[in-house]
């Protein structure tokens, strides 16, 4: 292993013009240097290089960093391999230690299990080439398939023969271990897995082997058309699309990805020039497979054969890549055709073209097919819209959701406010779910913790621990209209003076961000730059202090502001308990004994609930959340407010001071929106 003295060498010596400069042309512009960004297609330099940062920008795509990660994503280096390759360019010697047995054995296994799978790679390949069996059986086929001889090594395609141990006997004579044989899949029961198949090579992003597939070419054998490599320490199956070693360059380069179903679509087309492509290999989209996919791109177009029943099968697996934030498009080819078929029979300019032409927003596309389906039947017509929601509610991005609801609104025929309300439900029906599978998942844990830890070894439930903080202390509460008054109703005798409170408007926000400074703003908030909690939040207010309904809650946030500014740190409890101002300190045991409640309002409009977490990271998630929507409903309030002003100015023809509130209203849409993207939420457009 690299010592960390090494690496800071290398690290502290690599130039970044230097390094980039072996992958891309760069100009001096002034101190910096610019060129083609290698991430993406672009005509016009916006890719720049500071050697005084040492650090490399596109503001074209957004991608930067050091030399290190330069090279780690533009070549797909691991980042020991990356510290090599720089090592290698300035001849700086590396000093490696010894580590772990344990460790080295990991190491040392997982190269040798990709060693026996080059093995049986070159195996595969030499029975294509190289016998009469491969070459009447598999090679006819590859070469009926029109593929040549270039693309059949590019991919790796081979020929398992009906031996059933020819593998197992070539492999064991060369050095390699039955155990690791059996380990990798290629062999078992002592005999070999893959037999009178051609085979399909799956690489890593490094190019590496780290399975197979084979397909068996008789008809009529009771045998599935494809069996796989099972998953190993090498191979998981979840994070790897089939074809992206040879695609990633194109796919970057032309900032989409095509994405297919079969091993032979991807080769194909791949020898036809459509190189960014990729292959699910038949399965259903994972998170790990569209993770793979934005490292590349944001752009991704399916394929899919014209037979509606299969595409609306498709259609589910489709999600995991919206909630990634992929743009998702697609294409139908036509009925009876695959993109290999389509390719072969038309060529592949015509086939681009049609991509290019028939290329359809996902969500459109999914709209359009299951509202066809539906007709005028009202109850399958509603399940339509419903499922339509489901899927506009895992697009993250709220500015794009937002333009998406506006036209869909229009397209389903249903006011855009009550589409916005069926979104924002899936939306916290959709993180309900996921808490509760997290909350179950946690439980279940704690059960295996518990099952293996000692009784005397365990802990009890620390004071200051916010437990409580879960369900954010939804107490039973009389809600009235918005912004109107709220009561809550008491929940122990002693808690009944500040229970009984009647907070107008927003004041019941108020009351969580008092209860927040007097409770936890002396606690640490940000290690790195020392920030205390109560530093966060006033900071964060201090321009909404002019909009508080309480003046009392107004005058305690005035205070704190006023000790940090004299003090030079946030106030402990006991500060506020033993304070002069009796007011002050009144409010402040208030605060203390009342349930931590958000307004009820806050519940429904953003599905809002705390996970539970370490106590030191409850008061910095806590301080977060409640500042952002403490800031959208002031901003949200001022918004209404100021469109009632500029209704008023229009009526009265007063249109010089009409134009200022107009920008005025700009500038709080952009906040709106800004903070709707934190949140996850949806805005109604004004």
């Amino acid at each position: 292993m690299i010592t960390d003295e090494s690496v800071r060498e290398v690290i502290d010596t690599a130039r970044i013009e230097d390094v980039v400069g072996d992958f891309v042309n760069l100009r001096r512009r002034g101190n910096n240097y610019s060129g083609l960004c290698p991430f993406h297609n672009e005509k016009t330099p916006s890719f720049n290089v500071n050697p005084a940062r040492n650090i490399y920008k596109c503001f074209g795509c957004g991608v930067g960093g050091d030399p290190v990660k330069f090279l780690m994503e533009l070549e797909q280096l691991t980042f020991p391999d990356a510290i090599k390759w720089i090592a290698g360019k300035y001849n700086i010697k590396l000093e490696e230690r010894e580590v772990s047995q344990e460790v080295r054995a990991e190491l040392q296994e997982r190269d040798s299990l990709i060693i026996t799978n080059d093995f049986a790679r070159s195996y595969f390949e030499d029975q294509l080439y190289n016998t009469e069996e491969g070459k009447s059986i598999g090679l006819s086929y590859f070469k009926q398939r029109g593929f040549l001889k270039e693309t059949m090594e590019t991919f790796g395609l081979g020929y398992a023969p009906v031996s059933r141990d020819g593998l197992l006997k070539a492999a064991t004579a060369a050095g390699h271990r039955e155990e690791q044989l059996e380990k990798l899949g290629l062999i078992r029961n002592r005999r070999d897995f893959f037999y009178d198949r051609v085979m399909f090579t799956i690489h890593n992003l490094a190019g590496k082997p780290i399975a197979f597939a084979g397909r068996v070419l008789k008809k009529d054998v009771k045998a599935p058309k494809y069996v796989n490599s099972p998953e190993t320490e090498i191979y998981h199956k979840s994070d790897v699309l089939y074809g992206m070693f040879q695609a990633r360059q194109a796919v970057r380069k032309l900032d989409n990805v095509y994405m297919v179903e079969g091993y032979t679509d991807v080769i194909s087309l791949h020898q036809n020039g459509v190189r960014n492509v990729v292959a699910t290999s038949g399965t259903s989209l994972t998170s790990g497979q569209a993770s793979l996919v934005k490292r590349f791109t944001e752009n991704v177009t399916l394929l899919y054969d014209g037979d509606k029943a299969g595409i609306k099968a498709a259609l589910r697996g489709v999600d995991v890549l919206l909630t990634a934030d992929l743009n998702v498009r697609v294409v139908v080819l036509p009925e009876g055709q695959d993109p290999d078929s389509y390719m072969q029979q038309v060529g592949s300019t015509a086939f681009e073209q049609y991509l290019e032409e028939q290329r359809k927003d996902f969500l459109f596309f999914k709209a359009d097919l299951l509202l066809e389906e539906a007709g005028d039947d009202v109850a399958s017509r509603t399940t339509a819209i419903r499922d339509i929601g489901s899927t506009l509610a895992l697009v993250e991005d709220p500015l794009k959701r937002a333009a998406y609801l506006q036209q869909f609104s229009g397209r389903l025929g249903i006011e855009e406010k009550l589409l916005i309300n069926l979104v924002n439900k899936a939306i916290a029906d959709r993180r309900s779910q996921t808490r509760k599978d997290q909350d179950r998942e946690a439980r279940q844990r704690r059960r295996n913790e518990m099952a293996t830890k000692p009784r005397a070894q365990e802990s009890t439930p620390d004071e200051d621990d916010w437990a409580h903080l879960q369900e954010p202390g939804w107490a039973t509460e009389i809600d009235g209209p918005d912004n109107g008054v709220r009561v809550t109703a008491p929940t122990a005798p002693e808690e009944a003076s500040a229970a009984s409170d009647i907070e107008l408007g927003h004041g019941y926000q108020e009351k969580f961000l008092v209860q927040l400074l007097v409770l936890h703003g002396h606690k640490e908030y940000d290690e790195a730059t020392g920030t205390d909690v109560a530093t966060y939040l006033t900071t964060n207010v201090a321009d909404l202090l002019g909009d508080f309904d309480s003046e009392r809650y107004r005058e305690m946030v005035l205070s704190v502001m006023a000790a940090l500014r004299e003090r030079g740190k946030a106030p402990d409890p006991a500060w506020y308990t033993s304070h002069p101002d009796q007011d002050l300190r009144k409010l402040a045991v208030e605060a203390a004994i009342s349930p931590y409640t958000y307004s009820p309002n806050w519940k429904l409009k953003y599905g809002l609930r705390l996970s539970q977490k370490a106590p030191e990271e409850n008061h910095r998630l806590a301080a977060e959340i409640f500042l952002r929507i403490f800031r959208m409903e002031k901003i949200e309030r001022k918004g209404r407010e100021n469109a009632a002003e500029i209704a008023r100015l229009e009526a009265s023809g007063n249109f010089e001071k009409m134009r200022t509130h107009l920008r005025v209203q700009m500038k709080l849409d952009e906040m709106r929106m800004a903070l709707a993207k934190e949140l996850g939420t949806v805005v109604l457009s004004r």
